[in-house]
């Protein structure tokens, strides 16, 4: 594996932690990543392999079910490492919500109105959900990360406000 993808790295940073099973890292992606990078269990699954191949993990402890761990590798580290260290590249925003709306003029009135207001309902949680993070924690880091994750929950609900009613 020459060079790190954004999913690799974050199983990586994840494994620093400590050994964790395929579903274990989907279920701390999700919880540490929230709505900022998301993680789905098949990339998981494609990503370990490669990892293992690699060398920048090993497998762990065989646990229930069949289930596997894997632990990070001296040579693992180093990798996430430099990656962590290199230049980001530009952003990129993948949202199912806003690749709807683009199209919604396909949709029946009923169609979007039911979209939309799905759509805020899910951002209205995040937003509290972010609010919450912001509040119980003292790190930093997880704090910016909380206000940037209630302002674009914020603007996801004014987009939402934009959205033609008809």
């Amino acid at each position: 594996m020459s060079e790190l993808n954004a999913t690799a790295a974050a199983l990586l940073g994840l494994l620093h932690d400590g050994p964790k099973t395929g579903g274990q890292l989907v279920a701390v992606a999700r919880e540490r990543f929230g709505a900022f990078f998301s993680v789905t269990r098949s990339q998981v699954y494609r990503e370990l392999p490669a990892l293992a191949d690699a060398g920048l993990v090993r497998l762990g402890k065989q646990g229930p079910r069949s289930s596997q761990q894997y632990l990070i590798t001296a040579a693992g580290k180093k990798a996430f490492k430099t990656w962590l260290a290199s230049e980001p590249g530009p952003d990129h925003l993948r949202s199912p919500l806003i690749l709807r709306l683009v199209h919604a003029s396909n949709l029946t009135a009923k169609q979007r109105t039911a979209l939309v207001d799905s759509a805020r309902q899910a951002y209205n949680a995040e937003l509290e959900e972010a609010r919450n993070s912001v509040k119980s924690t003292d790190d930093t880091y997880a704090k910016a990360i909380g206000e940037f994750a209630v302002a674009r929950a914020r603007a996801a609900l004014k987009l939402l406000d934009a959205v033609p009613k008809d």
